[in-house]
C-alpha cells in the first residue's frame, strides 16, 4: 500500500509521520485490497484535523476526526475507517456468495433437466 502524508499549516515531525503509517498500516490486517492511502494533517487554530483517504478496488473510503492532539485525531480517523473497511469486506463477501449461490444453483437446475 502506497501512503502519502501532507501536513497543512505546520511542519509534521517524524514521530507524527511514524504514527500515522503504523496506525493506517494497522487497516491492512483487515483488508488486503487497500491500494493507496492518503493522509491529510491540518493544524487549525485550536483543533489538530485529520483526514485519511483509501483507494480501495475503485471505491474511496474516507473519515475525517478533529480533536485537541493531532495523535488522537488520527487515532479516531483510523478507527473509524476500520469499520468502513470491514463494513466494505462484508459487503464484497455477501456479494461473493450471492453470485456463488445463483451459479450453484443454476448449475443444480441444468442437471435436473437433463
Amino acid at each position: 500500500m502506497k501512503l502519502h502524508i501532507t501536513a497543512r499549516h505546520f511542519k509534521a515531525t517524524d514521530d507524527i509521520k511514524a504514527y500515522t503509517e503504523t496506525e493506517v498500516t494497522r487497516l491492512k490486517k483487515y483488508y488486503d485490497g487497500i491500494i493507496e492511502g492518503e493522509v491529510i494533517l491540518a493544524w487549525e487554530k485550536q483543533t489538530r484535523v485529520a483526514e485519511i483517504n483509501l483507494k480501495v478496488n475503485g471505491q474511496r473510503l474516507t473519515a475525517k476526526e478533529a480533536s485537541e492532539t493531532m495523535q488522537k485525531s488520527i487515532t479516531l480517523a483510523v478507527d473509524k475507517l476500520e469499520r468502513q473497511v470491514l463494513k466494505y469486506k462484508e459487503k464484497r463477501h455477501k456479494r461473493g456468495a450471492v453470485k456463488a449461490g445463483l451459479a450453484f444453483a443454476e448449475e443444480g437446475q441444468l442437471a435436473q433437466a437433463m
